[in-house]
C-alpha cells in the first residue's frame, strides 16, 4: 500500500508510529504539492519506526551505569571514549566552523576541543539551539548501538522490511534513517524501489559511518544501493550532521547533491521535507 516509506533518525525513543506518521506525512505531502506533483493520500506515506528500540524499560536494574538506565543526567563522562568521543568532537568541530563563518574570525575550530568543551560548545551553538549535553550524549549512544551492536541494526533493519511492499516506489530516509535506508535496498536489489532520498545525512563520514556501512566500500568507493535508479541526496550547509554535504564522490556520479535552507533548524525532519527540492525528487520517482 504506501508508495513512499519513510525511516526516521535518531532521539524518537519517546514517540510512536502514529506520531511520527502525524509530523512527516503533512510535511511530506507539502513538499509534493508545492511542485504540483501527484496528489498523496495519507496512505501512500508510511513511516517505518524503530524508536521503541532505544526506549528503555523502567525496570531496569539501578546498579547499571546511567545511559543503561535511561537516565538523564548524562555528562561528558557518560561519553564513551571509542566511538561517541570521535563523533562528538566532529560534530564539535563543524559546529565552530559554522559559528566562526557566522561571527567572524575567531580561534574556536582551532583549539584543541575536549569532550566537555565539545559538549558546552554544541549546546550553545545555533544548529543545536541549546540542546542539553544529556540529549546529545544520549543521541551519540543510539548512533553507536546501531553501528556497534548487530542485533539492534538488524532488528532496525527489519522494520523497514516489513513497511516495504510491492507498491513501494521511492524511499526516504533522514539523518540516521538515512544509512539505515541505504543498507536495507542494498540488501534488497529485487525490491521495486527505484527511488532514494537522503536527508540531513551522515553516510559520507568516513570512519565511522561510511567505512562501517554494509555492505562495506571497495577502493573507497560506497555500493550502489540495490535497483535503485535515482538517488537524491539533500543537505543543508548548515547541518553538522550531514558533515561530507556531497555524496557523489563516495557512491559515483550518479548521487544527485541538492543543498536546501532550512533555516535556524538546518537537521529537523520537518523543513528538509517542505522544501520544494525534496518535493520535486519525491515526485519524479513516483513519476518513474
Amino acid at each position: 500500500m504506501p508508495r513512499i516509506v519513510a525511516v526516521h533518525g535518531i532521539g524518537q525513543q519517546l514517540e510512536g508510529p502514529e506520531t511520527q506518521a502525524a509530523r512527516w506525512g503533512p510535511a511530506l505531502r507539502s513538499g509534493v504539492e508545492l511542485v504540483e506533483g501527484p496528489k498523496l493520500s495519507p496512505e501512500d506515506v508510511r513511516v517505518a519506526f524503530y524508536g521503541d528500540l532505544f526506549r528503555l524499560s523502567g525496570a531496569t536494574d539501578n546498579s547499571a551505569p546511567s545511559k543503561a538506565r535511561g537516565e538523564f543526567d548524562l555528562d561528558e563522562q557518560d561519553v564513551d571514549l571509542g566511538f561517541e568521543t570521535d563523533l562528538l568532537l566532529s560534530w564539535a568541530r563543524a559546529a565552530a566552523e559554522l559559528e566562526e563563518t557566522r561571527d567572524g574570525p575567531a580561534t574556536k575550530a582551532r583549539t584543541p576541543m575536549t569532550v566537555q568543551r565539545a559538549l558546552r560548545l554544541l549546546s550553545k551553538s545555533a544548529f543545536f539551539d541549546r540542546v542539553a549535553d544529556r540529549v546529545v550524549v544520549w543521541n551519540l549512544w543510539q548512533v553507536r548501538m546501531y553501528f556497534l551492536q548487530p542485533r539492534i541494526r538488524e532488528e532496525i533493519c527489519a522494520r523497514v522490511v516489513r513497511t516495504v511492499d510491492d507498491d513501494t516506489r521511492v524511499l526516504v530516509g533522514h539523518s540516521l534513517g538515512s544509512v539505515v535506508a541505504y543498507e536495507v535496498l542494498a540488501a534488497h536489489p529485487e525490491w521495486p524501489v527505484r527511488t532514494l532520498v537522503t536527508l540531513g545525512s551522515p553516510l559520507g563520514i568516513r570512519n565511522l559511518v561510511f567505512d562501517r556501512l554494509i555492505p562495506a566500500p571497495e577502493d573507497g568507493r560506497g555500493a550502489w544501493p540495490g535497483a535503485v535508479a535515482r538517488w537524491s541526496n539533500i543537505a543543508d550547509n548548515g547541518d553538522v550532521v550531514a558533515l561530507a554535504k556531497q555524496l557523489a564522490p563516495l557512491f559515483g556520479d550518479k548521487v544527485e547533491d541538492v543543498p536546501v535552507h532550512n533555516g535556524s533548524h538546518a537537521h529537523d525532519v520537518s523543513p528538509y521535507l517542505t522544501a520544494v527540492e525534496t518535493g520535486r525528487a519525491i515526485a519524479a520517482g513516483l513519476a518513474g
